[in-house]
């Protein structure tokens, strides 16, 4: 299991390389999870069973308003959601980016808006979207919650891999560019207090490890598109 465990970290770890000549440069508060100290964050961390299912289905969003379908398709098919017909696999199809948006998906979120303004999803609307696949939500505004309550969640959600956690933030309160920003979580290391965000802008940033607090103050900051509620975390399961 052991051997299995770091073949998979390594495959990924080998892939989020390839890009990392072309990210921007990280702020000093966190670290890249494909950094010598990065990695060891992750051999180390006490909470990582989510990782490995959503590492083996990582995606990387088509455009820069997709953060939150590229999320929801990586939770979707890292909880093994009964997947979408397709002509290429007769019913063994994975969700991605555009087959995410059932009827009733829809009917929370169209398409075509996310790419209008204002752009992207919100904390509300993307548990909307994932209700939508008949899953368990739970959608919490940093506002109504604490660092404590949302850390002892985000571990207790990390190390089950039935249940997933998405945290919605603004970049530019942990010192990167610029706006909202959706991800899933993958780790927790107590050592150093610190979650792995599994970062769907694989083309702007790696996944990075950042302190409990800044990720809870980053949380807590509002969002004007949601009638200037607060950004939050969404808890997911089937």
């Amino acid at each position: 299991m052991r051997r299995m465990i770091l073949i998979a970290s390594a495959a990924m770890l080998a892939g989020l390389s390839l890009a990392k000549a072309e990210t921007l440069p990280l702020p000093e508060s966190v670290i890249g999870l494909t950094t010598p100290e990065g990695e060891a964050l992750l051999f180390g961390a006490e909470a990582r069973s989510d990782y490995f299912p959503l590492s083996i289905h990582f995606t990387t969003q088509v455009n820069p308003a997709y953060c939150g379908p590229a999320s929801i398709a990586m939770v979707l098919n890292a909880l093994d959601v009964p997947r979408p017909a397709s002509d290429m696999t007769t019913g063994l199809g994975m969700f991605d980016q555009e087959n995410i948006f059932t009827p009733a998906a829809e009917a929370v979120k169209p398409a075509a808006a996310i790419l209008s303004p204002p752009y992207g999803m919100t904390l509300d609307e993307l548990g909307g979207v994932l209700a939508a696949h008949d899953l368990d939500v739970a959608v919490v505004h940093a506002a109504d919650s604490d660092l404590d309550t949302f850390r002892q969640t985000a571990i207790a959600q990390i190390e089950d891999d039935d249940h997933f956690i998405l945290v919605n933030y603004l970049r530019k309160a942990i010192g990167q560019e610029a706006g909202g920003h959706i991800s899933p979580l993958g780790a927790y290391d107590e050592d150093t207090d610190r979650f792995l965000i599994l970062d769907v802008t694989r083309y702007k940033y790696p996944p990075v490890w950042v302190e409990a607090a800044a990720l809870f103050g980053a949380m807590n900051t509002i969002d004007s598109d949601n009638n200037d509620q607060t950004r939050g975390y969404v808890s997911v399961s089937r």
